[in-house]
Order: C-alpha cells, then structure tokens, then sequence
C-alpha cells in the first residue's frame, strides 16, 4: 500500500507540470516561434550557393515544422521554400536590416495579450482568436482567416529605418509611414477585424472597418495612432471631411486605402472611418452598447451603413446617396474619342495596326484594358506603345484580321486621373471588312 500511494505521489508530481503546461500552451494568444525559425532557415540559406540545398533547408527548418498559422499564411499569400530563398538572395540589404525588428516581437508579446484582454472587457462578446507572427513573403503585412491573425513580420515590423532601396515603390511607401512604437496597436486592429462581419465594397463600407479596427485597438490599448496618416488625418481633417463625402458610395477604394505606391498620404480612409466612429461613440449614452454597434457592424447592409454615419452626427446634414454619387462622376475622367474612330464601325481596315485613346484630363500612367464579351478570340489588342507626353493620350497596338469582329472594355481599375479618379468604363466595339 505505501509503494502504491507513493508511486500515485509521483505520478501526480510528474502529471501536473505536463498539465500545467499544456494549459498554458492551449491558452497563448501570441506565437512568435515561426520568427525564430526563419532566421535559423535563413543562416543556413546564406552558408551555401547550392540554390537546391538552399530550397532544402528552407523547406526543412522553416516550412516543415511551421505552426498552423504560417501554413494558413502560406495558403492565403501562396508561399512556399523556393520563394523565400529568391527574396532573401534578391534583397540581402533589406534582410539584413529587418532582423533586428522582427526579433523584438518577443518583448511586445505581454503587451499585446493585455491588449486583447482588455479588448474582451469592453467587448464581452468577443471570440477568441490565435495570433501567428511570422515571416512572410513581401506579399502582406498581415491578414485574417477564420479565427485567426496572420502577420508578416518582415512588413509589420519594418520602419522608416528599414533599408527599403531594393523593394517596391508600394513597401517603400508602407515603411516609411509605419513606426514601431505602433505594433501592439497594429495587431489589436487585426484582432479586431477577426470579430467583423465581412461585406461592403463601397469606399465607405471598407474605410469605417478599418477605422473601427483602429479605434477599437485606441480604447484597448489606451494609446493614440501615431502612424503618419493618423498624424496627417488630425492635421487635415476639415479639408479630408468634405473630399471623403464625396467619394464615399463609390467603389474607388484606391483613393483611400492600400495606395501607398501611388499617393503621398497613404491610407487616410482609416482615419476618416476612425474619426466617424469616434464621433459616434461620443454621441451615445450608452458607450459600452456603442462599442458593441461598432463592432457588429453589417457592411454588407448599405442602408446601416448611412444609418450608422447619420447616427454618429459626424456630417451635419444626414447622407444623400444619389447626389453625392452624381458629384463623383463628374470628377471622373473619361474618353473623349478613338484615333481613329473605330467604335462601333463595320468597316476597319485590316491594315490598321495602331489605335489612339484620347483622354478628358491628365492620367497616371497605369493601364488597364479587359476582355470584352467575345472573350480573348475577339481581343484585337497586342501591346501598349505609351503615353503622350501630356498624358492625355494613350497609344496601342492592333492585329486585326479581314472579317472578324473584335471587342473589349477600358476599365478604371488601371486607368485613373492624376488625381486619383477612376476612368468611367469605356467598351470598344467594330467589325474589320
């Protein structure tokens, strides 16, 4: 009996550890474990010039034994080993310089739990969620699937000190609106998006989710955004109010977010979705029911959407939908004539080779041209040839074949003024004699 009730003793003793940490392990919030790996994949990439050894130890030490948020990260962004290894040998500069940063996220992980934790006191009704920080591939600087945070450390960590010199305009312009001292606030806001409902593709719609994200992650964190479009926003707020107003039932969310690559002030749609909701929780009694309406937000319901901008008192006369899209199109610019004129014509000349677009105003220099409805059998164009100098012009190349008809579409999705506007759609069709 002694032998047995020692034996029970230390089975209890050697027991609880194990169950201890695995509650621990069962209750993290944070996984940072991804960060460490990579960087010892990375060592072992550098040690060789074998490209297929260096795909190896990528595959081996970081891909192998990664945590289930870097494989959902992987499936979203369509990562993989042979990827990594291309960017850590075209950019060394960059690597080099990140490392340091990413290896911080350590000492923020206490932070951004008692983040969470105070985001669960002033929503109840919050779901919990895993935060996976990893390193990704230049594609993200995080996203969410299901209940989950998906960050890419090597964006989300970067700053104005991050040697940017070898990547994309789009990241240079990211990292040098970014701050470190924003992190924990950052990764709230994605929290945050884990609890909304999807829907709305309105400028609207897009710019108050995000604003509310931000909002919510200043009340949980009790910190004010200081990144450079919060900053700019506060600056600039009475000359944004009314450009917003105008812009926001249509779909031209380039104008107000992700358009770090093509604007001087990037993201400003946050601020202004931040500043209305801000402007409706002042507005209520009831703040904790406030922060509850926030967040469960339907934006895939237009009508509460207006509801809730009307609601927050932030304009002074409540929304007029069609009015306010009317404005909008007429800051939009648009085709004034084809060079030569071929739309809708059944008699072009095979032998035409270049076609002209004629433009109302200045364009940016990007192009977008889609396939009509006679699919890619009917799509006449082969190249772009360029801009006039003016930029009120666009010249491109035709092969076309005696009688075949052709067609296709001049979209905004690539087409925009020099201030930002979308092209309204043009479609282009003829027949060749």
């Amino acid at each position: 009996m002694y032998n047995m009730k020692l034996l029970y003793i230390i089975a209890i003793s050697i027991c609880l550890p194990l169950i201890s940490l695995a509650q621990h392990q069962s209750n993290n919030i944070v996984y940072t474990t991804d960060i460490d790996r990579f960087w010892t994949a990375f060592d072992s990439v550098r040690s060789t010039n074998d490209s297929t050894k260096q795909v190896q130890y990528m595959q081996k030490l970081y891909v192998d034994p990664c945590t289930e948020g870097l494989k959902a990260f992987m499936q979203a962004r369509d990562y993989d080993a042979k990827l990594w290894v291309e960017l850590i040998n075209k950019y060394p500069k960059f690597w080099q310089s990140i490392k340091a940063n990413t290896l911080r996220v350590k000492e923020q992980v206490k932070l951004i739990t008692n983040g969470v934790q105070n985001f669960k006191k002033l929503y109840p009704e919050m779901r919990p969620a895993k935060m996976y920080f990893t390193i990704g591939g230049l594609r993200s600087g995080g996203t969410t699937t299901g209940d989950m945070v998906l960050v890419g450390a090597e964006i989300a960590t970067a700053d104005k000190n991050t040697d940017a010199s070898e990547l994309s305009d789009w990241l240079k312009g990211v990292f040098k609106d970014q701050q470190s001292s924003n992190l924990v606030g950052l990764n709230i806001h994605e929290y945050v998006h884990t609890q909304q409902k999807p829907g709305g593709n309105t400028v609207l719609a897009q710019c108050i989710k995000e604003g509310a994200a931000d909002f919510i992650a200043e009340l949980a964190t009790k910190t004010k955004n200081n990144n450079n479009y919060a900053i700019y926003g506060r600056e600039h707020e009475k000359e944004l109010k009314e450009k917003f107003r105008i812009d926001m039932f249509s779909t031209a969310t380039g104008l107000w977010l992700y358009n770090g690559s093509s604007s001087a002030h990037a993201d400003l749609g946050y601020y202004m979705g931040y500043a209305i909701c801000n402007s409706y929780y002042q507005k209520q009694a009831n703040q904790k029911q406030a922060i509850k309406s926030i967040i469960e937000l339907d934006y895939s319901n237009e009508q509460q959407v207006v509801d809730f901008v009307n609601q927050s008192g932030y304009y002074n006369e409540p929304l007029n939908m069609q009015e306010l899209l009317d404005k909008f199109e007429k800051l939009q610019p648009y085709i004034v004539s084809l060079c030569p004129s071929i739309n809708a014509k059944k008699d072009v000349s095979a032998t035409l080779t270049e076609l002209t677009f004629n433009f109302s105003e200045p364009m940016a220099k990007s192009v977008s041209i889609s396939l009509g409805e006679g699919g890619k059998e009917h799509f006449p164009l082969t190249g772009v040839i360029g801009f006039a100098e003016d930029m009120k012009s666009l010249k491109v190349k035709l092969a076309l074949k005696p009688g075949k008809t052709y067609d296709f579409v001049v979209t905004g999705r690539g087409f925009k003024s020099q201030k930002g506007y979308p092209l309204k759609e043009y479609k282009v069709e003829f027949e060749v004699q």
